[in-house]
Parts: C-alpha cells; sequence; structure tokens
C-alpha cells in the first residue's frame, strides 16, 4: 500500500498525534485511555483555539443617528399598515400560472416542471361579495399589493417579484370577485431554462 500512496494505519497515528491539542507524556500510540475526550474531538479542534473577539459586527450596529431601523430592514408595504383601520381584510387565493404548449405537456421538450421556478405569472383572486367596482382602489408594487374599499382593506405582501407595469384586473360583479393577474419576474430564467 505505501508504494501507491495510501499512507498506512501507523502513519496516521502519528499524524494523529502531531495535530492533537493534548500531550501525552507516556508517548503511547495506542487509542486514547479517556474514550469520552477522544469523542469529543473533532477537525475543528485542530490548530490552536480560536480567539473569541468581542466586536460588534457593522451590519447591525446602530449608527450615530436615533433610528430603530435603517430602510434596508423596514418591509416594503409597511406605510399601508394602519393598526387602527376596523376594515377587515377580504378572502383572497393567490395561485402561480404556466403557459403550457403540448411540447411541454406531452413531450417535456421545455424542461418545465410543475414547480414556482417554471411559473411565468401570479394570479390573485379577491372575493369582495357587496362592492361595485368604481369602489375599488388598487396600488400594485414589484413585492407588495394594496387593495382598498369601503368595507375591505388588504395588503398583500407577494411571494415573488412582480412586474408590477405590466399587470392586469378584471372585476366580475356578479361573482363579487377581483382577478389581478401579475407577471413574475424571472431573473434568473436564462441560467434556469438552459
Amino acid at each position: 500500500m505505501e508504494a501507491l500512496g495510501v499512507s498506512s494505519v501507523e502513519h496516521l497515528k502519528a499524524l494523529s498525534t502531531l495535530l492533537s491539542t493534548q500531550q501525552d507524556d507516556d508517548g503511547d500510540d495506542e487509542d486514547c485511555k479517556n474514550v469520552a475526550a477522544c469523542a469529543g474531538l473533532g477537525p475543528g479542534h485542530i490548530g490552536p483555539p480560536p480567539k473569541r473577539d468581542k466586536e460588534v459586527s457593522t451590519v447591525y450596529g446602530k449608527k450615530d443617528s436615533k433610528d430603530i431601523w435603517s430602510e434596508e430592514e423596514v418591509g416594503e408595504g409597511s406605510q399601508y399598515d394602519d393598526p387602527t383601520d376596523p376594515r377587515p381584510p377580504p378572502e383572497y387565493e393567490v395561485i402561480l400560472k404556466q403557459s403550457l404548449g403540448t411540447e411541454d405537456l406531452f413531450l417535456g421538450l421545455n424542461r418545465k416542471d410543475p414547480s414556482s421556478m417554471c411559473c411565468d405569472a401570479m394570479l390573485v383572486k379577491i372575493k369582495l361579495p357587496e362592492t361595485e367596482a368604481t369602489d375599488v382602489v388598487l396600488d400594485v408594487k414589484e413585492k407588495f399589493l394594496d387593495l382598498r374599499t369601503p368595507k375591505y382593506k388588504l395588503g398583500l405582501h407577494l411571494p415573488h417579484p412582480i412586474h408590477s407595469q405590466g399587470g392586469k384586473a378584471q372585476f366580475f360583479s356578479e361573482r363579487g370577485e377581483l382577478e389581478v393577474t401579475l407577471p413574475m419576474k424571472r431573473p434568473m430564467d436564462f441560467i434556469n431554462m438552459q
């Protein structure tokens, strides 16, 4: 085995004694006498012990101002939250949509699967009973949907970023339902779909 470059058991034991932090006075290369101490050792115990600095990282450290949060820490759409507003949120459902052809369904040529990574659009169905289409105020941002009516208020954080200018909304007065279709931003499609 030595000729093949593979270490023998004796070489591994010698290497283990060189790298261990504990010094054995008797020079014995046999098994550890204190099995519990040897079992607790791992690759992290090789070398000198790490230094513990008490420095606070600058990412979460406060600046000189009296701000509690930075703008990066505040979620999008938090300006629409109003705890004093008594309007309840309406029932809603978020559905992810794919555009499939027969080559996708039967042959699998475009490598699409049922995961959310392959979805093209997001459909948000919002039930608004006893509401007119003229009463609905809808504001859509990249990751937030804000809907307000005289009876309901909905601030919805979207699960994926969307193109806010490319969406469309349709109100069905006979069902009392608003359907908002939003095309999803897929910045990594050129990598994922190859």
